[in-house]
């Protein structure tokens, strides 16, 4: 689950990482009254959930009222469009006015789990205010990593080590040791997948303050944090993948013309591969999970028919957990009450495949029944550009 910044601020100063003082503003007259409360000079960030909003225009530092007003009239019920929200970009409904700090250095923190080693891992470069990814190309000596102990997590020596190759020393070293223990504090007591301040400032006063926060919430463990529920905004959710969470389906919406509906998400995975491979694009990911019933079958014909750019649909099942005949059934009793406008292209394999190649053959449906993976997603992709 991602948040906004002002968000994983207020999580923040729960756990004693200073950051500066601000408030959420959503029209107009709230913001001027945040700016003249705050002060000036002040920052007006736009909270969008994607990176790379300063390159974007989407935080402006202002002097006075007037270049406030207008920064706010620029930004606010506006589209930003950064490397990370893609061509379709996001509308800013909100805004976070902060006060402005005075920098006399920037630092990257970010903590992530690294999957290989099945622990977290602490990344800190003294080169803050940059994506993490150009820091590492450019100049891959200026992060250190640190791993967690297994069962320990991470330990004060460690914190320490972290301070002084960030360059800090006497009592900024010893309040850098508090903000990064807080803020692994964050990753392990809200159950992140990611914590991520950039950049962590060092002020001309002397003092640590994190100018920037993000944090991602692992989705699995939110029943352990209902206080969390309220921060999921729903206006920055693609409304298809918002529709598809309410029917338990697993659905991420792409650009391409091809759409799947595949179980099992190393196979949707596979499925999509292959149809990038043959040259075709894929439109989304969609696994439907074990259940395959005629009803979930209907919740994802309905998704993907309501995409404008799915030309033709690859359904690719493997009959595991669930039958093949099953899903035969539950395809022909979805198509019932579902117009499908576009060609569909059948790949079922595994238990019971050839009695759900008859069922489907008999159903007095138009389906492409194909053997293979790879002749099921050339005639998809061939059935898109047609």
């Amino acid at each position: 689950m991602n948040i906004h910044e002002y968000q994983a601020k207020n999580i923040f100063r729960r756990f004693g990482v200073r950051v500066p003082n601000g408030r959420v503003v959503f029209t107009k007259e709230m913001a001027i009254e945040a700016i003249r409360e705050v002060g000036l000079p002040c920052a007006i960030k736009a909270q969008i959930h994607a990176g790379g909003r300063g390159k974007s225009g989407g935080i402006k530092i202002v002097e006075d009222i007037d270049e406030a007003v207008k920064a706010v009239d620029e930004l606010l019920g506006k589209e930003i469009v950064t490397y990370q929200t893609g061509k379709r970009g996001k509308i800013v409904s909100k805004l976070l006015i902060e006060e402005a700090v005075r920098i006399k250095k920037e630092y990257y923190v970010g903590i992530v789990l690294d999957r290989q080693k099945a622990l977290p891992v602490m990344m800190v470069s003294p080169e803050g205010g940059v994506e993490i990814e150009e820091i590492a190309r450019r100049s891959p000596e200026s992060i250190r990593k640190f791993y967690a102990f297994p069962g320990y997590g991470f330990q004060q020596f460690q914190f320490r080590e972290m301070t002084y190759f960030l360059g800090l020393s006497g009592s900024q070293c010893k309040k850098c040791v508090s903000v990064l223990t807080g803020l692994y504090n964050v990753y392990r007591r809200s159950d992140a997948t990611l914590v991520e301040v950039n950049p962590l400032v060092l002020t001309e006063e002397g003092e640590l303050i994190a100018i920037d926060a993000k944090i991602n919430i692992d989705d699995n463990a939110l029943f352990r944090h209902p206080e969390y529920e309220e921060m999921v905004d729903e206006s920055e959710i693609d409304p298809l993948e918002l529709e598809a969470s309410r029917y338990k389906l697993n659905y991420i919406r792409l650009d391409g013309n091809v759409g799947c509906m595949v179980n099992g998400a190393g196979l949707a995975m596979a499925t999509m591969d292959i149809i990038k491979y043959y040259g075709g694009e894929p439109a989304n990911f969609l696994d439907i999970g074990g259940i395959a019933s005629a009803d979930t079958i209907a919740h994802g014909f309905e998704l993907l028919m309501s995409d404008k750019n799915v030309r033709a649909v690859l359904i690719n099942i493997f009959g595991g957990i669930v039958r093949c005949d099953r899903v035969a059934n539950g395809i022909v009793s979805a198509l019932e009450n579902v117009d499908m406008k576009v060609p569909l292209v059948i790949r079922l394999r595994g238990t019971n495949a050839e009695i759900a190649r008859d069922i489907l053959n008999k159903s007095g449906f138009s389906f492409n029944v194909c053997e293979t993976l790879d002749e099921a997603a050339k005639l998809a992709i061939d059935l898109a550009k047609s």
